[in-house]
C-alpha cells in the first residue's frame, strides 16, 4: 500500500502555464488551471502503476507563512497572477468534490504539511510517494520508503536520486539550499557558493555549522576557498537563516488519521455542484459515493 501526497501549488502553477486551452466559468472565470488540477488528479486516481488508494493534497492558501515573519525576502505572493489568486479558494472546493482530504495551510505551508505527512503516516504504507519535483522536499526522501515523483519528467526520486540531483544526501538538503540559494522560495544564498562548492564542503563537513573558518582546515579543495571562506565567515548568521527557512518542518498538526485519507470516489453532489460552477469538464472521477 502507498500514500500520495500532492503539492497542491506546485499542481495549480502547473496547469496554469501548461499548453492546455485556456477554460472560462459560466460567470466568466479564468478556471484553467483549476481543471487543470482536477484532470491532473483524475489521472493520477486512474493510473494502474500509481495504485493510489489514499491521498491528501496540500496548498498555501494564502501563500505567506510563518517564514515571513524571519526573513523579509522570503516568498509572498506578491508577483502571483491575479488570475490564480482568484483560483486558490476554487481549487480546494474542487478537489475536495473528488472526495480528496485538502490541507490548506496558512500559517504553515504545503511543503510542511508534505513532510508531515511523510513522517506521521509512514509506518502505515510501504511508500510514501511526494508528488512534486521541488528540491527542498528531497529532505523527506528515505531510502524508497519515502520518494519524490516527478511526474513532468516520469520519474522516481529516490535517495540515490536525490544524491545524484543535488549532491549531498536528504539530510543535507537544507544546507546545501542555504548555501546555492532557492529562487523559487526568495532564499538568496551566499555568492559564490554554487551547486557543486556547496555540495563538496557539506559532504566533507556534514553541515555548514561544522564548515572551518579557516579554508586551510577544509577538507574539500574548492576553487576560491579564500574568498568562499571570508564570504561565509561574514555571513554565516545570515546562512544559518537561510537553512532554518529551507528546513521543512514535520509538526504540522494533520488531523485525519490514515484511514480518513482512503479514497472511496467522489461525492455526487458535491461533484455536479462544482462542475455547474466551472461549466463543465471532460474528465469524470472513477466512481462515485
Amino acid at each position: 500500500m502507498r500514500l500520495h501526497v500532492v503539492d497542491g501549488t506546485f499542481e495549480l502553477y502547473r496547469a496554469h502555464f501548461s499548453k492546455r486551452p485556456g477554460k472560462m466559468s459560466p460567470s466568466g472565470q479564468d478556471v484553467k488551471a483549476t481543471t487543470g488540477v482536477m484532470s491532473s488528479l483524475l489521472s493520477l486516481l486512474a493510473d494502474p502503476a500509481e495504485g493510489v488508494t489514499h491521498l491528501a493534497v496540500a496548498f498555501d492558501n494564502p501563500i505567506e507563512s510563518f517564514r515571513n515573519d524571519l526573513f523579509d525576502g522570503y516568498k509572498d505572493g506578491s508577483d502571483m497572477e491575479p488570475v490564480l489568486v482568484a483560483q486558490m479558494d476554487l481549487v480546494e472546493d474542487a478537489v475536495r468534490s473528488l472526495g480528496i482530504v485538502v490541507w490548506s495551510m496558512a500559517e504553515f505551508e504545503a511543503d510542511d504539511a508534505l513532510a508531515s505527512a511523510a513522517v506521521k503516516y509512514r509506518s502505515r504504507v510501504e511508500q510514501v510517494r511526494i508528488m512534486t519535483p521541488d528540491k527542498d522536499l528531497g529532505q523527506c526522501v528515505v531510502d524508497r520508503s519515502v520518494v519524490q515523483v516527478d511526474r513532468i519528467r516520469d520519474r522516481e526520486i529516490d535517495h540515490a536520486g536525490v544524491v545524484a540531483r543535488n549532491g549531498v544526501v536528504p539530510e543535507l538538503v537544507p544546507d546545501w539550499l542555504a548555501l546555492v540559494g532557492d529562487t523559487a522560495d526568495g532564499i538568496p544564498g551566499l555568492a559564490g557558493f554554487g551547486a557543486k562548492t556547496a555540495a563538496a564542503l557539506l559532504n566533507a563537513h556534514g553541515s555548514i555549522e561544522a564548515i572551518p573558518e579557516d579554508p586551510a582546515d577544509w577538507q574539500a579543495k574548492v576553487r576560491g576557498a579564500k574568498r568562499l571562506a571570508a564570504t561565509l565567515a561574514a555571513e554565516r548568521e545570515a546562512a544559518l537563516l537561510y537553512k532554518q527557512l529551507a528546513t521543512l518542518r514535520t509538526d504540522v498538526p494533520l488531523a485525519e488519521s490514515f484511514d480518513a485519507l482512503e479514497w472511496r470516489g467522489a461525492p455526487r453532489a458535491e461533484y455536479e455542484a462544482l462542475l455547474a460552477r466551472l461549466g463543465g469538464m471532460a474528465m469524470r472521477p472513477q466512481q462515485f459515493l
